[in-house]
């Protein structure tokens, strides 16, 4: 386990967990925080044996509140530069990372704290947990990724959320396809590691196919057919695919190496 100030960061076998850990400011975004969310992200991509990234907040108030506003006031630009770092947290909100990405939103997540969250593929939530993006109620629209909304909730019910700026519960997240399961408060992070230990242990060119093309398909169709068919020629003459068919076949868990 490696830890900072501002984020704790923990291997579990194949899935890095990376835990925002800001209590006091409700886990919220400012520079140097940004920056080692995107270390953490820069880690999983780099290291073969990291499969999954986690993404969790330390506490029982916030996922993350969003932007310092502290922090923005003195004048400190969060997300602002193109360092790796901060790129790479930039990349996350996109929904741009190599691996795949649990949120495990422990808490309420507000603004840049829901952005984050909508930059992971799959989100489980705490049933205390609150969802919402209240920047018009600031005079401000969501910066990063809030207005992509859409591509995760059916139109009507993101314009719902971007134009009153109301924080919905758990369960409403869960019923509109935000989030992908409520469970008691203390079984988040369990839950989450769980989920990613199960996409762990699957093959990983297969998994990363998988999360390129869905993603694509939502803005880009041709090019998603033109990934799909890379992927159909790189995944099918693997090592891992034929590893997958003998392992089937002895009936013992496969070996996979990634090639």
């Amino acid at each position: 386990m490696s830890e900072s100030d501002e984020l704790v960061v923990e291997r579990r076998g194949p899935v890095l967990v990376a835990r925002l850990n800001r209590p006091d400011a409700r886990n919220s975004l400012n520079a140097s925080l940004f920056r080692s969310i995107g270390a953490a992200v820069l880690e999983a991509e780099s290291d073969p044996d990291l499969r999954v990234l986690v993404l969790t907040g330390t506490g029982d108030r916030a996922f993350c509140a969003g932007m310092d506003l502290a922090a923005f006031a003195a004048g400190e630009q969060v997300g602002v530069g193109d360092d790796p770092e901060t790129v790479a947290c930039n990349r996350l909100m996109a929904g741009d990372v190599a691996v795949p990405l649990v949120g495990a939103a422990n808490a309420a997540a507000v603004g840049g704290g829901l952005e984050l969250l909508l930059g992971c593929d799959l989100i489980v939530a705490s049933a205390e947990a609150r969802f919402g993006l209240p920047e018009v109620k600031r005079g401000l629209f969501p910066g990063g990724r809030g207005t992509y909304l859409p591509l995760r909730v059916p139109l009507g019910l993101a314009l719902e959320l971007l134009l009153t700026g109301d924080l919905i519960d758990a369960r409403r997240a869960y019923e509109i396809g935000l989030v992908n399961a409520v469970v008691a408060p203390g079984a988040v992070l369990d839950r989450a590691v769980d989920l990613a230990e199960r996409i762990a242990a699957n093959g990983p060119l297969g998994v990363a196919a998988v999360k390129e093309i869905a993603r694509l398909v939502l803005v880009d169709a041709d090019r998603a057919a033109e990934r799909q068919r890379h992927w159909q020629r790189k995944v099918f003459q693997s090592e891992d695919a034929k590893e997958g068919a003998r392992a089937f076949v002895e009936k013992r868990d496969p070996v996979w190496k990634g090639r």
